[in-house]
């Protein structure tokens, strides 16, 4: 898969990430986690690990924060 196409599979992941169970959330951040891994991206793998840790403790406005800095970050790396 091409790295542009990566991208908007993970963006659109990201934005879809606000509706399911929490574990299916957890799941789609996961999938960003990989993708961002074969990417390279070990930062922003990260940082997506950051955001379902914070998930999973009930810290929405940090996976909130998490979700908008992986978008951001990712928007960023079509440059």
């Amino acid at each position: 898969m091409a790295v542009p196409d990566q991208i908007d599979r993970m963006l659109s992941t990201l934005n879809a990430a606000d509706v399911g169970s929490l574990e299916s959330i957890a799941g789609k951040l996961r999938h960003v986690q990989d993708l961002l891994r074969t990417m390279e991206q070990e930062e922003l793998a990260r940082r997506a690990e950051e955001a379902v840790d914070a998930l999973k403790r009930g810290d929405l406005a940090e996976f909130r924060r998490g979700r908008a800095f992986l978008q951001s970050k990712i928007g960023h790396l079509r440059d």
